[in-house]
């Protein structure tokens, strides 16, 4: 994989290069955000870098515009799903033992329903 490549079996590069088929909310050059295909809360969106990057350990300096697009996103689809005004959770996982299944840096964006801490 190159740096501003996609992995040639990364699920989420294939999301990106739209070779595989996904409910896709929002769109850049930089980013993707679409609807996770087994949703754990009404609204469940995940947001990726169309940039090839493991997860948050191999972020640098040179992916600060690229996140702060992710979160000002993230706070624009919480908007237009309804649920800025009763919340909403941003978590990313990093490595296995995290819960990370995908090895593709990306955010899910949960609401929707009550949530608790820490999650379980």
């Amino acid at each position: 994989m190159t740096k501003m490549g996609q992995a040639s079996d990364c699920i989420f590069c294939k999301i990106a290069a739209k070779e595989v088929p996904a409910d896709i909310v929002h769109a850049t050059d930089a980013i993707v955000a679409f609807r996770d295909a087994n949703p754990k809360a009404p609204t469940h969106v995940l947001l990726i870098p169309r940039e090839h990057i493991d997860s948050a350990a191999a972020l640098g300096e040179a992916h600060a515009d690229m996140l702060v697009e992710i979160f000002l996103t993230a706070a624009h689809i919480a908007k237009s799903e309804g649920i800025d005004g009763s919340g909403w959770r941003l978590v990313t996982n990093v490595g296995p033992d995290a819960g990370q299944s995908v090895p593709h840096l990306h955010f899910h964006l949960l609401g929707g329903r009550g949530m608790r801490w820490p999650p379980g």
